[in-house]
């Protein structure tokens, strides 16, 4: 490519994790002299940071190469993600995409562009194995001003029946605490208010830290010294397995300075006898108690779950197990996910198999659980004054943000207001599900 080709848009499907590696591949361009544009815009390069755990993952990449095609038919299209590594030669089929590069490859991407051309016919792929894929790539995303994802673990080895993860991003490996921590201050200078850490198994850190499979440090050692980085305001845990999430965090999270009362704990299923054929590590006692001890030291803490539905096997029996074990789970929201067939997984081969139909209808009455399950513990919020981080978008002349535990809020738009924390009361629970808050003596106690 010559010289003068210098811009380059992005855009990102799935997870928290996708986001921080797409800024660190944006950051790489930028220093290299891109100009970073919006992935509507006429660019010399569109890369797609892709998914596999959605079900329409072919069909979103499609649709975003279009996308890219429509605003430069010139543009080059570069596709990189879980989705490319798992199926690299289905997509370099697609019309309009040029590049597609493998869990190894995606973050040498500058290494690929000078030579590469708009293709005639199929896009070029570097993919490696899987089995090749054992370092680890530092990543932030610093797209919101208001929080950044911070990556701290890669990888996965856990033989879950139904997954695919271990499979696009390899074994569970993760950085350096002093990397980490170097990360989460260049955060702070940024003046960004929260960080979220984020990876595929964030429990299991410190294994492959120094490129072996022991532990040198621990889940607990590192958020025990990313407590202690000053200028984050809040730190918050995404996704942590059950069986990883000790008591130790959980004390360390309820006296902490900067982390937040905000847990998110898949657990899948309600039946121990299908979260055995998933192959979980956990059964619902254990899990049971990670709630209760969270309750117990953190009353007001927000605690999200991910539950499958339609999982092979799962009987209406079963499935109203699971419904049953949420129902009585002092639980915030779920994130419900319908089960569909992956290739090359246990589950695919398994009896049982749930009618669509059938699937559709538990997500819906999970969804329902979930809805109420939120609304019940905004109304225990209401009366109490919290800090509310506020967001920059502007909607309809309203603004939105959250408090420390995950209860989302809205005021009239005020730039003052923005990336500023504000102790504010919480009012009453709005008709679009959020909660209107005020100023009032306690906030300027609070705040005091």
């Amino acid at each position: 490519m010559s010289n003068f080709q210098k811009t380059a848009a992005f855009h990102t499907l799935g997870c928290k994790l996708n986001f921080a590696e797409t800024s660190t591949i944006a950051r790489q361009l930028t220093d290299a002299g891109y100009n970073k544009v919006s992935f509507d815009e006429k660019a010399n390069i569109y890369v797609i940071n892709t998914c596999s755990v959605t079900e329409n993952a072919d069909r979103e990449c499609k649709l975003h190469v279009k996308r890219a095609m429509k605003a430069n038919p010139e543009g080059l299209v570069v596709i990189v993600g879980c989705y490319a590594q798992l199926k690299p030669e289905e997509i370099s089929q697609i019309t309009g995409v040029d590049l597609v590069l493998g869990a190894k490859e995606k973050f040498n991407i500058l290494s690929y562009l000078d030579d590469l051309e708009k293709s005639e016919n199929e896009g070029i792929v570097h993919s490696c194995e899987i089995e090749e894929t054992d370092f680890f790539i530092g990543s932030y995303s610093i797209g919101d001003r208001t929080r950044a994802f911070l990556k701290v673990q890669d990888g996965c080895d856990y033989k879950c029946t139904y997954c695919t993860i271990p499979l696009a991003r390899g074994i569970s490996r993760s950085d350096t605490i002093d990397n980490v921590i170097k990360n989460a201050k260049e955060i702070a200078k940024k003046d960004i208010k929260e960080i979220v850490l984020t990876g595929v198994n964030i429990g299991d850190y410190g294994k492959g830290e120094f490129g072996n499979k022991r532990h040198e440090h621990t889940f607990l050692d590192l958020i025990s010294e990313l407590d202690q980085v000053e200028g984050i305001e809040r730190i918050r845990i995404s996704s942590i397995e059950p069986n990883l999430l000790k008591d130790e965090s959980i004390e360390l999270v309820s006296k902490s300075k900067s982390f937040v009362p905000h847990f998110h704990i898949p657990l899948q299923s309600g039946s121990d006898d299908l979260l055995k054929k998933m192959k979980r590590r956990y059964l619902t006692k254990l899990y049971n108690d990670r709630v209760n001890k969270i309750r117990e030291v953190m009353p007001d803490a927000a605690i999200g779950v991910d539950v499958i539905v339609g999982f092979p096997g799962e009987t209406e029996e079963k499935f109203l197990e699971t419904y049953n074990f949420l129902n009585n789970l002092p639980i915030t929201y779920l994130h419900v996910f319908t089960y569909s067939e992956r290739e090359n997984t246990e589950a695919v081969g398994m009896e049982g198999v749930v009618p669509i139909p059938e699937r559709k209808k538990r997500n819906k009455m999970l969804r329902i659980l979930s809805e109420k399950k939120k609304m019940a513990f905004y109304d225990t919020q209401l009366g109490k004054t919290l800090p509310v981080l506020w967001e920059h978008e502007n909607k309809d002349g309203k603004m939105f943000g959250f408090t420390e535990n995950y209860v989302r809020v809205q005021k009239d738009f005020d730039q003052a207001s923005v990336n500023q924390i504000e102790f504010l009361k919480l009012e009453k629970i709005l008709s679009d599900g959020t909660v209107s808050v005020h100023s009032s003596y306690e906030s300027f106690l609070a705040k005091a």
